[in-house]
């Protein structure tokens, strides 16, 4: 057990190393002087961004130093148990130190997020593929499960656009995903997914197929300018849709904005009011006009999307199986799942960790 304390001690000083956290206490007492200046708030764009690096840089700093008192804590409390033989509290400890490796795995994965766009926000789009009511049905199943992820990771969710099934589900549905590292992680599950059970909508009792695909782009920074000419510009306003009852949007508030030349949609109906829909819908539009951008200029394309396939056979990056047997199968890492429904509800992280530790081997 000490043995293996150790090993985990050195572990976490390489992630502290390898995160350059010396270096970011200083950057840290920098942006403390910035942000006590008396004029900061003259310049509220330049004050946000300075709370907000200083917020980002603590955090990550504050958890890593609760891994390594954690850690040094429970190497002291090992030798006394040791030296006591008290298996009780021995037995107490291996629990504790199974729940900092897990933590530990956690942190170390943020090494592997050191991409461009890897800290911003991520813009998640779902759409449903071939199987018709059932892939509608998947897609909104894919919207709870990225949901239940989001929610436990603490991050905020916005869903400004979402198009509902004649008969179930969604055809399409966009996620803004805020908090640091959300692109980072988010990145790896942009694909498309495959679904195998027994149909709830048919008679016959036969196992069926359905696709979604699931796009993932960085939602685009205020130091990033995309200029776009309100010439360029379709502005077309609509009644939010729904599946009914009382909580429908009555009035015309949804915004839906095209860009001309480009072809390229964005909309909001998520808001009451009309200018908070066309704000949440510029935003996304200003991030796909980029992610255009760098497309056509070929920087970075697999950073941002990937390339874009047919939502249908032999495609797909997962596999999310109920019929013959149960089990989740990411195609690009191999790694299997025994509980679907584990997964559904938003266990992701193996198989993202999965992903990008591929990755960052290559």
């Amino acid at each position: 057990m000490l043995e293996d304390l150790e090993k985990l001690k050195e572990r976490i000083l390489k992630i502290g190393d390898f995160l350059k956290i010396e270096e970011k206490k200083k950057r840290v007492g920098v942006l403390q002087v910035e942000s006590g200046k008396p004029g900061l708030w003259e310049n509220p764009e330049a004050a946000q961004k300075i709370l907000k690096e200083l917020k980002g840089l603590e955090a990550e700093i504050s958890d890593w130093e609760a891994l390594r008192d954690e850690c040094g804590d429970l190497l002291e409390l090992t030798k006394v148990a040791i030296e006591e033989k008290d298996e009780d509290s021995q037995k107490e400890i291996s629990d504790e130190i199974k729940e900092l490796l897990k933590n530990t795995s956690e942190l170390e994965v943020r090494t592997f997020l050191s991409g461009q766009y890897d800290k911003s926000n991520a813009i998640l789009t779902i759409n449903a593929g071939a199987g018709g009511t059932d892939a509608q049905d998947w897609a909104e199943i894919l919207l709870r499960m990225y949901s239940r992820w989001a929610e436990g990771k603490a991050y905020k969710l916005e869903m400004p656009e979402i198009s509902y099934g004649e008969g179930a589900g969604v055809k399409s549905a966009t996620l803004v995903v805020s908090g640091q590292y959300a692109y980072g992680y988010l990145k790896t599950e942009k694909g498309i997914h495959r679904l195998v059970r027994i149909s709830p909508f048919s008679s016959e009792g036969k196992r069926h197929t359905s696709f979604a695909s699931v796009e993932v782009i960085p939602e685009i920074s205020e130091e990033i300018e995309v200029a776009i000419n309100p010439a360029d510009l379709r502005v077309d306003t609509f009644r939010a849709s729904g599946p009914g009852g009382q909580h429908v949007n009555k009035t015309d508030s949804a915004i839906r904005l095209t860009h001309i030349p480009t072809g390229i949609v964005a909309q909001s109906q998520s808001d009451r009011s009309q200018h908070a829909n066309r704000e949440s819908a510029m935003k996304i539009l200003k991030a796909r006009l980029y992610e255009r951008l760098l497309e056509e200029r070929k920087e970075k394309i697999e950073e941002l999307r990937g390339e874009r396939r047919e939502i249908g056979w032999g495609n797909q990056i997962r596999s999310y199986v109920f019929q013959p047997y149960t089990m989740v199968k990411d195609h690009r890492t191999k790694i299997e799942v025994g509980d679907v429904e584990k997964v559904l509800d938003g266990d992701l992280d193996i198989f993202i960790e999965g992903i990008l530790k591929k990755e960052i081997k290559k």
